[in-house]
């Protein structure tokens, strides 16, 4: 089974290729989804949480808002709240490359926002990065309810440049020109995945079988960026 990173900026359209590639049959991770279904009610991410920071839990829930205030107060919360969160999504992550892997599915995605920035690529066999020009990124999120220059600079600054991330891509996604061209860049470019042989999964035999909430992690060479 092969795994692809999809990723891209804020505005750039991952959104919208994450769903085109469904369309095509591909399953998708969400792991923004992942995020929000821990931090609900029941979440597993909730106990934890609360009992680090009691005023992040409201009703049951963490509240997002209060959790990311009290990040802009004291931003050494940032690392140890991802000390808590990312071993408990990865669990879901793992959770689901199994169901795949049982259903000999060929090719899934994983859709990461950030998948740079916590180093998820050398789990994948190629990364998808989807991009657009500046000004149309911009455009886009202050045309979002409530953004503002402000608020998106701060987004910008927590994300890898897109002119890295498109260095650093196998495939490159251009969303800026229409829906079809960005369709027929999937197509082309889970054509060439689907020659490629699987590097991740199953995990290495030699490595120690992962526990059912556990999961293996491999580190990767980008295997030539395409602009599909």
């Amino acid at each position: 089974m092969r795994i692809v990173g999809l990723t891209g900026s804020i505005g750039m359209g991952k959104s919208a290729a994450a769903a085109y590639l469904r369309f095509l049959g591909v399953p998708v991770y969400d792991a923004d989804a992942a995020v929000h279904a821990v931090y609900a009610r029941g979440g597993a991410a909730v106990g934890p949480v609360g009992a680090a920071w009691p005023d992040a839990v409201r009703n049951g829930a963490v509240d997002r808002e209060a959790l990311s205030a009290l990040i802009a107060v004291d931003r050494s919360i940032l690392p140890r709240l991802e000390g808590i969160v990312h071993p408990i999504v990865r669990q879901r992550q793992e959770r689901f490359l199994l169901a795949a892997a049982l259903r000999r599915v060929p090719l899934i995605a994983l859709d990461i926002p950030l998948l740079f920035e916590t180093g998820s690529e050398g789990r994948c066999d190629a990364v998808f990065v989807v991009s657009a020009p500046a000004f149309v990124q911009r455009a886009r999120v202050l045309a979002r309810p409530e953004m503002t220059a402000d608020k998106f600079a701060l987004i910008l600054a927590r994300q890898t440049p897109d002119a890295e991330k498109c260095a650093r891509a196998d495939f490159v996604i251009p969303s800026h020109r229409g829906w079809r061209a960005m369709l027929d860049s999937l197509r082309t470019a889970i054509g060439e995945m689907l020659a490629r042989p699987a590097r991740h999964w199953p995990p290495n035999a030699q490595m120690a079988p992962p526990p059912p909430s556990g999961g293996a992690a491999g580190r990767a060479r980008s295997a030539g960026k395409r602009h599909a």
